[in-house]
């Protein structure tokens, strides 16, 4: 019987379609198109970029070779180039912040979405969460080096005084360093997280609210064991964009890591990202340099293209799951 439903609505949508009117049709037909032709701009640009930076990086990928990804040395003098200590501090700063950001951001949008404090309230927090992140990130960088950096420093050397046995921890904080730049990519990538995961609770049919309550469910026990599942799908292809988002921030990192080449795991001493590596390195680079930069950045492209390709597979399986 659901079978013979299915091909009876089919077909009256394929009658209705076949009535519409000559210019409803030629309307429709003008649309495809031009969405098939936006579409294949994007893909012909994405390529382009690709093929240019790729091209700019043959030298040095066919000098350095896959030792470009294990070597940290980066000597202009010397023309022996490698990007392991940029890979790492791109790596680590970015998964870090959203360690943090995570929670924070989707503790937020349940913050605003629910009626967990009044509305008026609730309303404020939106709004300075939307202002955040307007703010241009050469600004956030300005703070981060003048306010929060000498602001978090009596606590970073606090964690150093009770974690200084650890590798991550060994060292004293002195100024720019990876543990600033976390801060400053959480304080980026907040508002992203929390905006995508309100839409997200906000699309959650109130049926399933309704019925969570109706079995009673507490308040908590609704987000949690309801709405929050059935908004995951959504919410993780939020969070990993905003993994891409943080492993291609430049400016704000590039203020305040401390542009370190040499390689150092703890997290309190200064480091260096891809970005960071490219926007300090490029305007000055010449011969072989500038194509080791473009390897670098043939990297970085492909470490967001393997973000974005996860997300949407992760999306696909929670959407299938939930």
């Amino acid at each position: 019987m659901p079978t013979d439903s299915a091909t009876t609505a089919h077909a009256a949508d394929a009658y209705l379609l076949r009535r519409r009117p000559p210019s409803e049709k030629l309307l429709d037909t003008g649309f495809r198109q031009l969405s098939l032709v936006m579409a294949s701009t994007v893909a012909v640009v994405l390529i382009s970029i690709f093929l240019v930076v790729f091209t700019g990086a043959r030298e040095a990928i066919g000098e350095f070779g896959l030792a470009f990804l294990t070597t940290s040395g980066w000597d202009p003098v010397n023309q022996q180039y490698g990007a392991f200590v940029a890979i790492y501090g791109t790596l680590v700063t970015s998964i870090l912040s959203l360690t943090i950001a995570v929670p924070l951001g989707v503790g937020t949008a349940i913050l605003i979405t629910e009626d967990v404090l009044p509305k008026t309230i609730r309303d404020a927090v939106g709004l300075m969460v939307e202002l955040l992140a307007a703010i241009p990130s050469v600004v956030l960088g300005l703070w981060a080096i003048f306010v929060m950096e000498p602001a978090i420093r009596p606590a970073l050397n606090l964690l150093h005084a009770w974690l200084g046995w650890s590798p991550f921890f060994n060292t004293t904080a002195q100024g720019p360093g990876m543990a600033p730049a976390i801060l400053i990519l959480v304080v980026m990538v907040l508002p992203i997280i929390t905006a995508i995961s309100r839409d997200a609770l906000n699309q959650v049919p109130v049926e399933l609210r309704q019925g969570a309550y109706g079995v009673g469910t507490t308040r908590w026990g609704a987000i949690f064991s309801v709405i929050l599942p059935a908004a995951v799908s959504a919410i993780t292809g939020g969070v990993m964009l905003s993994l891409g988002r943080a492993m291609g921030e430049t400016m704000a990192v590039t203020m305040i890591i401390g542009n370190s080449i040499n390689f150092n795991i703890s997290l309190l001493a200064p480091g260096n990202t891809i970005a960071s590596m490219l926007a300090n390195q490029f305007g000055e680079a010449d011969g072989i340099q500038v194509s080791a930069l473009m390897y670098a950045a043939v990297i970085l492209m492909i470490l967001t293209f393997t973000v974005n390709v996860l997300a949407q597979w992760i999306v696909r399986r929670l959407s299938l799951r939930y």
